[in-house]
């Protein structure tokens, strides 16, 4: 029995959806602000998905077809949700072992008060790569730069941009980060290959970030002292053993990573060297974390590193900033960034099953001409969206779904669309004030987003440094003859 006809979405049956979904998102930032993410935005996605779904069904597409579609769109995100699982082991283990805590500590050190804010933005690089998430270190060791900041009479517009610019560099270019999970995914690549190709538009954005600070810092103030960061540094030292040989695990991933072993075992044997490391370097903190327990030693040690896998690790030293930056990691903090992505790869596939992602991607690329145009069109499509629907994520699932089969046809390596997703979608997102991102940061740090934003040199520049590479074809790469065939079957 023939199926019956599918019609043809119009331009305005196609945006729908999408106006469905700024309408419930911007309704989710303003009844729930920054526990948006925690379940309100998921529920927008689906309810969102589920108009898109309607819709369908009045196209001629039935609900069979539909849910293979749904089912065959999740299935792109599994990679990434594998990783974000051992990510969260990862970071609980490292935590415990000492290896993050080291880590922050020697960043800490860092800190010179002739470079106040080149030194802030060099410090939350190192604490977000460590970390993965620049939300920690923007509420955590930025709050206390701030602090210094306010106590010596600085720009504050300035110190947050630093901070700001810091992590999020972090938060792109850390493995261990949500985001540079997704994009891979969703364009169709491989996560470190991902993370490589970002270093040609990412490390010269930070190098002229950090021109820009150290400039303006040698003409700025200098703060006599910085309690709050030695409070910090005496909580680590107390309840950690902190030593150089604590980062050999770290050396050990990145060792593998440039073998080309795959991101999934290397991380995974990452997560249990930790544990290993935990067990024989930190029993005392274990323990700590463990609590009363009538189990012998070993068996308590084992069910500390046991515990820090699963459900991650929670900090007690008594300085409030230090144990919010270290309570965290295991595989079940992990589980809301999975419902997300989850939920945005559920609204990306019915929009592309009912080729209404396809009606909209023609819509824009009826503009695109050349290499330059394409990637200039997928970075202003993620930044649009990170003022239209006021979530990172989205920004980067739905240009990803919209542009993965144009760079294919154009035979281009999906990493320059992974790139150009994160180069805009990751980092345009806290300079939108009711976006998610900008909403948290403007909180947390107590500077508005208008008045940091002109200081975000790092999420400024690296949009354009993209641009140009676009049009310029500077690291453009293309794929070799007879692999988007490949691709193509396997999708």
């Amino acid at each position: 029995m023939d199926s019956p006809p599918r019609k043809a979405p119009t331009l305005a049956q196609a945006l729908v959806p999408v106006g469905v979904l700024v309408g419930l998102l911007a309704a989710s930032v303003f009844l729930f602000g920054d526990g948006s993410s925690q379940g309100p935005n998921q529920i927008a996605l689906i309810l969102s998905a589920g108009v898109g779904i309607v819709i369908g069904v009045r196209l001629g597409y039935p609900w069979r077809e539909l849910e293979r579609g749904i089912v065959r769109g999740i299935s792109l995100s599994m990679g990434a949700i594998l990783i974000l699982l051992v990510v969260g082991a990862l970071i609980g283990t490292w935590i415990l072992a000492g290896v993050v805590p080291t880590m922050i500590y020697y960043g800490l050190k860092l800190l010179s008060p002739a470079v106040f804010y080149a030194a802030a933005c060099v410090i939350c690089s190192f604490v977000s790569i460590a970390t993965g998430s620049s939300w920690t270190t923007a509420s955590t060791i930025g709050i206390a730069l701030v602090g210094v900041a306010t106590a010596q009479d600085l720009n504050l517009g300035l110190t947050a941009g630093a901070i700001i610019s810091g992590a999020y560099f972090g938060d792109k270019m850390s493995p261990l980060s949500d985001t540079t999970n997704l994009a891979p995914a969703v364009a169709g690549t491989e996560l470190f290959v991902h993370i490589r190709h970002m270093m040609w538009t990412t490390t010269p954005s930070l190098i002229l970030a950090l021109v820009g600070f150290a400039v303006i810092g040698w003409m700025s103030p200098i703060p006599e002292q910085a309690r709050d960061l030695d409070v910090i540094l005496a909580a680590l030292d107390g309840s950690f053993v902190i030593g150089l040989h604590l980062l050999l695990p770290a050396v050990l991933v990145l060792v593998l990573v440039w073998r080309r072993m795959p991101a999934f075992p290397a991380l995974l044997i990452g997560a249990l060297v930790g544990a290993v490391f935990a067990f024989f370097f930190q029993p005392r903190a274990i323990l700590t974390f463990v609590g009363e327990t009538d189990l012998p030693r070993g068996l308590a040690l084992v069910k500390g590193c046991w515990m820090a896998l699963f459900a991650g690790f929670t900090a007690t030293s008594g300085n409030q900033a230090l144990d919010d930056l270290l309570s965290r990691g295991g595989m079940a903090n992990m589980l809301n960034t999975v419902w997300l992505i989850l939920s945005a790869m559920m609204f990306g596939a019915v929009l592309e099953t009912t080729k209404m992602l396809e009606k909209l991607a023609a819509s824009v690329l009826s503009m695109v001409s050349s290499t330059g145009t394409l990637v200039a069109a997928t970075l202003a499509s993620s930044a649009t969206m990170n003022v239209i629907a006021s979530d990172q994520y989205i920004a980067i699932v739905l240009p990803g779904r919209m542009f993965r089969a144009e760079y294919r046809r154009r035979r281009l390596h999906p990493k320059n669309l992974s790139r150009a997703l994160e180069d805009a979608g990751t980092l345009t997102s806290p300079l939108i004030p009711w976006n998610t991102c900008g909403a948290f940061m403007a909180g947390t740090l107590g500077v508005p987003a208008f008045t940091y934003l002109p200081y975000c040199f790092f999420n400024l520049l690296n949009p354009l440094v993209s641009a140009v590479y676009g049009f310029t074809g500077f690291t453009i790469d293309r794929l070799p003859e007879g692999e988007e065939d490949d691709e193509d079957e396997a999708a």
